[in-house]
């Protein structure tokens, strides 16, 4: 079982906190680094929350 499949199965039921985790660490980021990377932040943010979305079972 992979990481990221852990974490689906930890957050199941939990997407929209996970989701808010994943901006409010963004928003952490871009302030760390003066917004720097702002595109990279962003685009990685939208990844993450697609996996939580988009979730399938693990398999057991």
């Amino acid at each position: 079982m992979s990481m990221m499949d852990k974490l689906k199965s930890l957050l199941k039921g939990h997407e929209e906190q996970a989701e808010k985790a994943v901006d409010k660490t963004g928003d952490a980021v871009d302030e760390r680094t003066q917004g720097k990377y702002g595109s990279q932040v962003d685009a990685t943010e939208e990844q993450l929350k697609n996996q939580f979305r988009n979730q399938s079972p693990p398999p057991q």
